[in-house]
């Protein structure tokens, strides 16, 4: 990557309460069974996955996802139970609703045509919200015995999210950049 070019994502976050709760759990997973790579962000639902984008471009891309959010009302999401994508991913799962599965497909539109953001990957699977608290550094066994652990494990949230969220890599961690209103 150039010094100018920088990791980025856009993602829908829960409120901070929500948040500390999950990342106590991924604080679990750190000690419990040596995860901690999960802890590397904030608890989010990612709707544009990674990209590539110049530092010196950024008030393109902020201009973009501002006009984007001014057309999208406030994302009503549920939280319900834990699931899995074996055999390293454990997740808190997202109920999926129509308001949910229109930004994230409008988004990654959006992007691709506008700023021609693709994530290929994406395009050729379907949207699967989630809250990740253990991945990448999750070992088969591990992760055998922490989906022991939390297959059955209740956790309910309902809340809305009354923003989008633009992350930044910093080379080790995640950071808000930046957050865009949607209309009220």
């Amino acid at each position: 990557m150039k010094d100018s070019e920088r990791l980025f994502f856009i993602a829908l976050l829960p409120p901070q309460i929500i948040q500390d709760e999950i990342t106590e759990i991924k604080h679990y997973f750190a000690q419990t069974y040596n995860s901690r790579h999960a802890l590397k962000s904030p608890p989010h639902i990612t709707l544009q996955p990674p990209f590539k984008w110049l530092t010196e471009n950024l008030p393109i891309l902020e201009q973009h996802l501002s006009q984007f959010a001014l057309d999208v009302s406030p994302i009503p999401i549920t939280l319900s139970g834990f699931s899995a994508f074996p055999p390293r991913v454990i997740f808190v799962d997202v109920i999926k609703n129509p308001e949910l599965i229109n930004i994230q497909q409008q988004l990654m539109n959006h992007l691709e045509n506008q700023l021609n953001i693709v994530h290929e990957v994406s395009k050729k699977r379907p949207f699967s919200p989630h809250v990740t608290v253990a991945f990448k550094d999750l070992t088969r066994t591990a992760f055998k015995a922490a989906w022991l652990e939390f297959a059955q494990r209740p956790i309910y949230f309902e809340f809305t999210v009354p923003q989008l969220t633009l992350l930044i890599h910093n080379g080790q961690n995640w950071n808000i950049k930046a957050e865009f209103p949607f209309l009220n």
